[in-house]
């Protein structure tokens, strides 16, 4: 099976300097598919706008980064991965992802038959907790090679014990294929501070507003309200973590105000962007 190393297209090169913390070892994904022990993680370095095509791995991975976004697109679907989420991938499913700033990939590839009970067959959102995150980055010193003993065996014990799926899919953004709708939404992908309405987008289609509203729901699974609100999170997730101030966000957004977007973004994520971004250390100022 192609590896994302031999696979991928890229558009800038991958940075080649390893991380202060972690010893020099191997950066091709094909390795992880042998490794002895029942998980090990690759750790690599991706410049801004890094691309790596569609490709599929043996194994099951988790695709996580300590920093920066990943946008990972699996079919039709599209996935924003920050530092506070990981994206569950199953064995064989062929996937393409891009950088989002510079990003370190801190990524388990499982072993078939030591996944626990429950583990997804689709791709689906991981909850990275303080716990977790510390797991994932001492695995990745684990030799690739070894079978993990005593402590090393551990650590990966509780790595796959300790993680946490994300009810519903709020990281994942699904695409209509009706001509009409993808005219729509690529156009709000591309400025997701449009604030026309539906009907608006309507008369510019050519369709009535209830067979747009009727399209997105058929299509997509969410109103075109929801699925705009989407998009705008999506848009704000690199941006936040980039240290952009929530009140500027929000304007690049088309909020009138930092606390309308605060309440959306809470609304679509669970949290507001602070509570969201702590995992990461990130420093936001949420609007009173």
């Amino acid at each position: 099976m192609p590896s994302a190393a031999s696979s991928g297209r890229s558009r800038n090169a991958p940075s080649s300097s390893p991380s202060s913390n972690l010893p020099a070892r191997s950066t091709n994904p094909a390795d992880y598919q042998r490794a002895p022990g029942p998980a090990s993680v690759l750790a690599k370095e991706y410049a801004d706008g890094f691309e790596v095509g569609e490709h599929r791995h043996a194994r099951a991975q988790l695709i996580y980064a300590t920093r920066g976004v990943l946008e990972v697109t699996v079919a039709h679907t599209l996935w924003l991965v920050p530092p506070q989420r990981a994206l569950w991938m199953p064995a064989d499913t062929p996937h393409a992802m891009r950088a989002r700033g510079a990003v370190s990939l801190r990524s388990p590839y499982i072993r078939d038959g030591h996944c626990p009970p429950g583990f997804p067959s689709t791709p689906h959102a991981v909850n990275v907790t303080p716990l977790l995150r510390e797991l994932i980055v001492r695995a990745a010193s684990i030799p690739v090679d070894d079978e993990p003993t005593g402590r090393d065996a551990l650590v990966i014990a509780h790595l796959l014990a300790e993680i946490d799926w994300v009810p519903g899919h709020p990281l994942r953004m699904p695409a209509g294929g009706d001509r009409r709708l993808k005219h729509i939404c690529g156009a709000i992908l591309r400025a997701p501070g449009d604030p026309r309405t539906l009907d608006a987008w309507a008369a510019e289609a050519g369709a009535s507003t209830r067979t747009l509203a009727r399209l997105f729901i058929a299509e997509t699974g969410l109103s075109f309200v929801h699925w705009r609100q989407l998009v705008r999170v999506q848009h704000a997730l690199p941006l936040l973590a980039s240290g952009m101030p929530v009140a500027d966000v929000s304007a690049a957004l088309g909020y009138d105000t930092p606390g309308a977007f605060a309440a959306m973004f809470r609304r679509v994520t669970g949290a507001t962007p602070s509570a969201y971004f702590n995992a990461a250390d990130c420093k936001l100022s949420d609007p009173a």
